[in-house]
């Protein structure tokens, strides 16, 4: 057979047929062993509908949750490490990369490709820490934080904001993910009205799947992954959007959140030749969040709270620096500035006064721009406004007038009318 034997039509040494089709044989043995080695991602991993490409350099997704693939890239890769891309594109997906990029390039003004790739290696540092291993392969060209001298387990945010292109990252040029990733679109995307992509409510209703094997049966899965599956139960709650428009508010005052940054000349700079001048950016505001640890918060609403110091960081755009967290009771316990969403020890038990808890958070340094007590309520407040902006999330409590303050039951009154005040739990804001 001149020199090389062939298979119904296909090439025995490259593995393609003659026509150079995709090997989907190849391809779908390796998202099969994708699902056995992480079944908490079956449903995700078989939701995805692949689009040969020969554009694209290996793998790549967009947010309709089409997988481009590249027929040569399927060639020379053996089976388990086309298992480990499965799950590495999948990840992007679940972890809403995209709508985490967008949003990023919009509090931090960037645009351009170098940014995009930027955060597609970010993300990459990210997730791969939670791929390979334990039957998934991690290839010579996978980025790792130690590549970039960063520490493992923090997120996409996180990472953006400690390198930037340079000598480290020349040899990670060929990165794209595709738009599932960094938002920016391919000239191979089929876009919003191709065949095969996947509506909103689909794209939701495989998220909270994945989140259901991975709550369901935890055992190995990693720490990163248990995280993200925690979010996607946590329901919404209305106060998050206060607490949203409290931020904004004290990051639109006066002399609140100025710094002036290089990185982006200020438009008058066209105005004065040769000289360079800074533009003026606003930082998210500083936050202190005050957690009432008191004898009549349970546990789970503990529990509660640091998944809503978790959505606080969120909403200072992932700057989990600019975020504290105290534990009061009837006074002051600790204060820790928040460097994982895991780990932050509330200690306490005793009575409520939530006015130590007030005063440890403006003797704190710098001062907080917001403060958040999160409270039962059954505490005194401050006689006076702090001179900040203030937000009350208060656990809910059945109504009753008739037990003592020393009762589970006692419902003081209504927190001050300076306190931007909700529910936690309740459909709508006070």
């Amino acid at each position: 057979m001149s020199g090389r034997d062939t298979v119904k039509g296909r090439d025995a040494v490259s593995g393609r047929d003659a026509a150079g089709a995709l090997d989907t044989d190849k391809l779908f043995a390796a998202r099969l062993h994708a699902a056995r080695a992480r079944p908490y991602l079956a449903t995700a991993l078989f939701a995805l509908h692949v689009v040969p490409s020969r554009q694209v350099p290996t793998m790549a997704v967009d947010r309709y949750w089409r997988c481009y693939v590249s027929p040569g890239f399927v060639v020379r890769t053996p089976v388990e490490e086309l298992a480990g891309v499965w799950v590495h594109e999948v990840a992007h997906l679940l972890r809403d990369h995209q709508g985490r990029s967008d949003r990023f390039a919009h509090q931090e003004g960037l645009s351009g490709p170098g940014e995009r790739l930027r955060m597609n290696i970010a993300a990459d540092c990210e997730i791969n820490d939670d791929v390979f291993g334990d039957g998934l392969p991690c290839p010579e060209d996978a980025i790792q934080p130690h590549h970039l001298a960063l520490s493992a387990g923090e997120l996409m945010e996180d990472y953006l904001r400690q390198f930037r292109l340079g000598p480290r990252t020349l040899h990670m040029a060929w990165l794209d993910c595709g738009s599932g990733v960094d938002g920016r679109d391919r000239e191979w995307d089929l876009g919003p009205d191709g065949a095969h992509g996947l509506s909103d409510q689909e794209r939701d209703a495989v998220r909270f799947r994945v989140a259901q094997a991975i709550t369901g049966r935890p055992g190995r899965v990693p720490r990163g992954w248990r995280r993200w599956a925690e979010e996607v139960f946590h329901p919404p709650q209305p106060w998050r959007e206060l607490l949203g428009a409290a931020i904004r508010a004290a990051a639109s005052g006066a002399g609140s959140g100025d710094d002036y940054d290089r990185s982006r000349p200020s438009r008058r700079s066209a105005g004065v030749p040769g000289v360079v001048l800074p533009s003026l950016r606003r930082r998210p505001p500083r936050v202190c969040v005050v957690v009432d640890t008191s004898g009549s918060v349970s546990d789970a609403e503990l529990g509660s709270a640091l998944l809503e110091v978790a959505a606080i960081a969120r909403a200072v755009g992932g700057r989990r620096d600019l975020v504290r967290v105290l534990s009061c009771d009837a006074a002051v316990q600790a204060v820790h500035t928040l460097c994982r969403d895991e780990g932050i020890p509330l200690t306490g038990g005793g009575g409520t006064n939530l006015r130590e808890g007030f005063e440890g958070a403006l003797r704190s340094r710098p001062v907080p721009d917001v403060i958040v007590a999160l409270t039962d309520g059954q505490t005194p407040w401050p006689e006076r406004r702090p001179p900040c902006r203030t937000v009350v999330g208060l656990f809910p409590r059945p109504l009753s007038w008739d037990d003592g303050e020393d009762e589970p039951g006692y419902v003081p009154l209504a927190p001050p009318p300076w306190a931007r005040v909700v529910s936690i739990g309740s459909p709508s804001p006070s």
